[in-house]
């Protein structure tokens, strides 16, 4: 009779084991999902500013229209460099500047 006891105690503190382990392992898992979800989100809002970036250069280009378009060209090709205007924006806008409009 206290073999039998001793094997369910045996059993139960095995089963508790195995069951805190699940949890832990459960919990764990849910962590690193939550890690990865906002490592994701930190990544996300990086991309948008370069892309609102450009809606400001096109109208600097509109605003500085007295000077030459010389001096456009190399503020274009400043901005290209810098990567506030992508190469088809570039492109665009030296277009504009050169067919007049």
């Amino acid at each position: 009779m206290r073999a039998a006891m001793v094997g369910g105690g045996a059993y139960m503190v095995g089963k508790h084991r195995a069951r805190s382990q699940d949890a832990e392992a459960e919990a764990e898992q849910s962590q690193d999902e939550r890690i990865s979800s906002l490592e994701q989100q930190q990544a996300a809002p990086a991309a948008p500013p370069p892309a609102a970036a450009p809606a400001a250069p096109a109208a600097a280009p509109a605003a500085g229209g007295g000077g030459s378009i010389v001096d456009q060209l190399k503020d274009l090709t400043d901005m290209k460099a810098s990567g506030a205007l992508s190469d088809q924006e570039f492109e665009a806008a030296k277009a504009r500047l050169l067919g007049g409009g």
